[in-house]
């Protein structure tokens, strides 16, 4: 046993020298390799090269140059290799991190779900109740007991939780507007209006040129697109519209994992026979019931693809026919489904407009042409100067009236043939040298924007500028722009020429950017 030991104990003090030794020598190897022996690198090449010719120095400074650019990109490998691996262990981490996280917000969710069953189920405690006289043979606690159960019962028998709430909110509501004589304005005067009134409660300001073409695009789509770089109130413009209407915006942030309908609207849950609703289509739903005007905000909607989420709502409001703008919710009808639910389908109201908001960076989605020609877009980069204006008050003013307005005036100001022949000329010169044309859907939006534009107190010039900036130039993106110069150059001589001389200022900006940028 004593000799085993002996040899062992031999055995371990041997192979741990030599692991040792190892590394002593690798280290030994790479600092003579690195360090002690480049002075002896250089006597070398200096005794060696006494007699090198022009060809020998050629080949002797390709030659390091090739050690060292191999050293160079041997160092780079394994530096890349490192920061991989320490970024697999980071993201690693950050997964174990983020499961625990979701399952905390799991268990809360849970708490959360019951807390807010138990809500709703106050809201409609209403329902299906008895009359006084269940409380004649039964004790006061009995009878609350079963008058709970029933209530839980008909909730627990609702597809609609909160469509049904929005249906018991407005049974007694009263929505009908009352106009008084100061709520009549004209369209230029509601234009002046709303700047005051922005200024002076919310401190948000804005030029009248943004404000004249955010009215016309209501006339002209019910989807807007406030586009710009951020800061320069693109979503307080809807809200103080909604203020200003005395009726709050809805705001819907949408998340960059949206992909289709249902993250918009929502969906029936096959096992729980229960329609999860999102706050989109209960603010959709709530629009029904009123009488004024309505704006529900998409905010950043360019985070995830639009003509995805946003399909079907782009397709029923190209229908002429406004009863046609029905969205599918359910297959079928139930007796306690919510009452502007039809066939199990929601009708559109004509009083909301989808408003939404799009940063230009590289967190969003490029939006297509697919939606830009269905909606109307206003440019927001730059912030408007402050203005010291007068206390005003908010308007009182239904959507029947705010419609009267628009007719009235595309029917006072419509686009007269000289302009008519001036469009026609320019759509003639982009169809020819840039392949791009008006239709018949941009020729039917500018007679309804220019119009408008006008009765807001522009001119139908300015109109028109803004609206071929933003619709039709803008679609100049998609080309490519370093070969057309000189036709972008001909472009501002023509319009200088048709509309007189920087007049379409949005247009030539927008084509000398073009140019400046490709």
């Amino acid at each position: 046993m004593v000799n085993f030991a002996r040899y062992f104990i031999g055995f371990l003090r041997t192979f741990f020298y030599n692991f040792k030794m190892f590394f002593v020598r690798l280290w030994e190897a790479f600092s003579h390799a690195f360090f002690k022996d480049i002075v002896s690198y250089f006597e070398d090449l200096i005794n060696g090269s006494n007699e090198f010719n022009a060809l020998d120095w050629i080949c002797e400074i390709i030659t390091m140059l090739i050690i060292v650019a191999f050293f160079i990109f041997l160092g780079l490998r394994i530096f890349q290799i490192l920061r991989r691996y320490v970024r697999f262990v980071r993201r690693e981490i950050e997964k174990d991190d983020l499961l625990e996280e979701v399952s905390q917000l799991n268990t809360k969710t849970a708490e959360l779900i019951d807390e807010k069953n138990k809500i709703l189920a106050l809201k409609v405690s209403n329902l299906g109740l008895g009359g006084v006289n269940n409380y004649s043979e039964k004790s006061d606690e009995e009878n609350l007991t079963n008058e709970m159960s029933k209530d839980k019962k008909v909730v627990s028998d609702l597809r609609f939780i909160k469509l049904s709430a929005v249906d018991e909110e407005y049974k007694t509501k009263i929505t009908s507007i009352m106009m008084g004589p100061d709520d009549m304005l004209n369209l230029q005067e509601l234009v002046n209006r709303f700047i005051n009134f922005s200024a002076s409660q919310l401190h948000l300001y804005y030029d009248k040129k943004v404000i004249r073409a955010y009215f016309a695009g209501l006339a002209t789509s019910k989807i807007l697109i406030l586009q710009g770089i951020s800061g320069t109130g693109k979503t307080s413009l809807p809200y103080a519209m909604g203020k200003f209407f005395k009726n709050d915006a809805a705001i819907c942030s949408v998340q960059p994992s949206w992909r289709d309908r249902t993250e918009l609207i929502g969906y029936l849950n096959e096992f729980t026979k229960k329609f999860n609703e999102t706050d989109f289509l209960k603010a959709v739903y709530e629009t029904s019931y009123r009488d004024d005007m309505n704006f529900i905000i998409l905010d950043e909607m360019n985070l995830a693809r639009i003509e995805y989420y946003f399909a079907e709502f782009l397709s029923i409001m190209e229908m002429p026919d406004k009863n046609e703008w029905k969205i599918d919710l359910v297959p079928d009808t139930l007796a306690n489904d919510p009452k502007k639910l039809v066939d199990g389908k929601l009708l559109i109201p004509q009083n909301v407009w989808f408003v939404g908001t799009a940063n230009r960076d590289d967190s969003t989605f490029t939006i297509t042409d697919k939606v830009y020609d269905r909606a109307t877009t206003i440019e927001m980069d730059a912030r408007a100067e402050l203005i010291d204006a007068p206390y005003t008050e908010n308007v009182n003013m239904n959507y029947e009236y705010m419609e009267h307005l628009f007719q009235e005036g595309i029917k006072a100001y419509p686009l007269d043939a000289k302009l008519v022949e001036k469009i026609q000329k320019l759509d003639e010169f982009i169809t020819k040298e840039f392949k791009i044309t008006f239709g018949n859907r941009i020729m039917k939006q500018i007679n309804t924007f220019v119009p408008v534009y006008v009765a807001c107190g522009g001119t139908d010039v300015q109109g028109l500028d803004y609206f071929l900036a933003y619709k039709v130039i803008r679609k100049f993106e998609t080309l490519n722009l370093s070969f057309l110069h000189e036709e972008l150059n001909q472009l501002i001589t023509l319009l200088d020429k048709l509309f007189g001389k920087n007049t379409c200022l949005e247009s030539i900006n927008c084509i000398q950017n073009f140019i400046k940028n490709s």
